[in-house]
């Protein structure tokens, strides 16, 4: 893509420091995948299917095309330019640096909530399971013990999100041998119920096409969390040839783990059931497994352990590419030796560490009241990462620039990707709380466009020759 365009950020004369590249191609591809496959999946998509029923297939297939889509635009920018500000500086280049420091920010505050929102719920669920801490105390220590783990070099913390990645990988595929096993009579002493659930009528779609589109809303979250590759593209050892590779691999294995798990939980588990508070855990009861509800609770943990360790890495280094640029204190670049940002990262959990104080001081206050101000800040990213990879390939094909990886299908597939992105909002919009959560990111989204705006105003005036 082209990588010479500025974005208007007032320039500096020192070098700018530089990343380490050493995560393996391996790597990358499992935290594409991990950071997609959390408690979205173990725990939240029995959400899914009390709105919509068997027919919530429908949803995970048209947001499963959506997030294709927009995993093939970012590796598209990603394999021409890798940087660790990824979508926000693609949207610098095709929209202005004003958009650009504005998805930025917004990622980044939509990280560092969740961080705590991770923290509190992994320590949470703990606590059911080995009740030997108190929750507030295990928060903190995994907060702790992950910022430790961001610390100590980019490679290292890819080999162990390597390992939690592959740990949640395993879980669903033993899920989808059990399931397959239970749906198809092969678990003795045990009834299968086939595939009634989806006969066609009430029983697939019981609250039919609304609960599909309230489905739709809820499932496009679920994918929250893949863009995470394009800004760990800038950090990976032959960018290029990793980034094209994690996109292939990524997108079909989370739509056959996603859509293969709730075909499952689907099929076992009525529309109506309270056992879809833990879906997971409720098909292996069905199973007859001795011990289920234990052994997916700590699935879960890891689930949001992995997302924590993986979201804590994507702020810091979202809010260090702002500060190369300008848009954030210049003293969030600072490097150590294993060239890791430590200031960035220190800044990115300090939050998730204020919030899970607050949190515990004021239960059930804090946390719901600022995720729902970020809520929908995935919708945000992937709009923009479609709009800027329409004007960056065409600038590039007006220009010449060759391109590493080309998305196929262009200009159409991005299109369609913007009116499915569209179809989304325009569900959202009609939903009482989804509407209220909308609303929220898009005032948030008000505030800090124009805090970058100011922000670039005062930088141009410090800039500004004086006679």
């Amino acid at each position: 893509m082209h990588t010479s365009d500025s974005t208007g950020t007032a320039s500096t004369t020192t070098p700018a420091p530089r990343l380490g590249h050493s995560m393996s191609p391996r790597q990358l591809t499992m935290m594409g995948l991990g950071s997609a496959i959390g408690a979205g999946l173990f725990i939240g998509s029995g959400a899914g299917i009390q709105a919509a029923g068997p027919a919530v297939l429908i949803s995970y297939l048209v947001a499963g095309t959506l997030i294709i889509i927009v995993m093939w635009a970012l590796g598209e920018m990603a394999a021409a330019n890798p940087n660790s500000g990824a979508f926000s500086v693609y949207t610098g280049k095709a929209l202005g640096g004003v958009a650009g420091a504005t998805v930025g920010w917004l990622w980044w505050a939509q990280l560092v909530v969740v961080i705590a929102a991770e923290a509190l719920g992994a320590a949470g669920l703990l606590a059911t399971v080995f009740p030997v801490l108190p929750v507030w105390l295990m928060a903190l220590v995994f907060m702790a013990l992950f910022t430790a783990i961001n610390l100590t070099g980019v490679r290292n913390f890819g080999e162990f999100e390597f390992w939690f990645a592959l740990l949640k990988v395993a879980a669903i595929v033993a899920f989808l041998l059990v399931g397959a096993a239970l749906l198809l009579g092969w678990i003795p002493g045990v009834t299968s119920p086939g595939l009634a659930h989806f006969a066609l009528g009430t029983g697939f779609a019981p609250h039919g096409m609304a609960g599909i589109a309230t489905g739709l809303f809820v499932v496009a979250f679920a994918f929250g969390g893949t863009e995470i590759v394009s800004v760990a593209a800038a950090e990976t050892r032959d960018p290029e040839r990793s980034v094209a590779r994690a996109v292939r691999t990524v997108v079909w294995r989370i739509l056959v783990f996603y859509i293969g798990s709730i075909f499952v939980i689907a099929a076992v588990i009525p529309a109506d059931s309270p056992e879809l508070k833990s879906p997971f855990a409720g098909v292996l009861d069905i199973a007859g497994l001795p011990g289920a509800a234990a052994v997916i609770t700590l699935v879960a943990v890891v689930a949001l352990l992995s997302a924590l360790n993986a979201n804590l890495y994507g702020a810091s280094r979202m809010i260090f590419s702002l500060a190369e640029r300008r848009e954030a204190p210049l003293a969030l670049t600072a490097l150590t030796k294993a060239r890791v940002p430590a200031v960035a990262v220190a800044s990115s959990v300090a939050f998730g560490f204020v919030a899970t104080v607050l949190e515990l001081l004021f239960p059930d206050h804090v946390l719901p009241l600022l995720l729902n101000f970020v809520g929908s800040t995935c919708l945000i990213v992937w709009g923009s990462a479609l709009v800027s990879q329409i004007v960056l390939r065409r600038r590039a094909d007006a220009e010449g620039s060759p391109l590493p990886l080309r998305m196929a299908g262009f200009p159409w597939l991005s299109g369609f990707g913007i009116a499915l992105l569209a179809a989304i909002f325009a569900v959202g919009l009609t939903g009482a709380d989804s509407r209220v959560q909308l609303l929220s990111t898009f005032a948030l989204v008000a505030v800090i466009a124009l805090g970058c705006w100011l922000r670039r105003r005062s930088l141009r005036a410090q800039t500004a020759p004086t006679i």
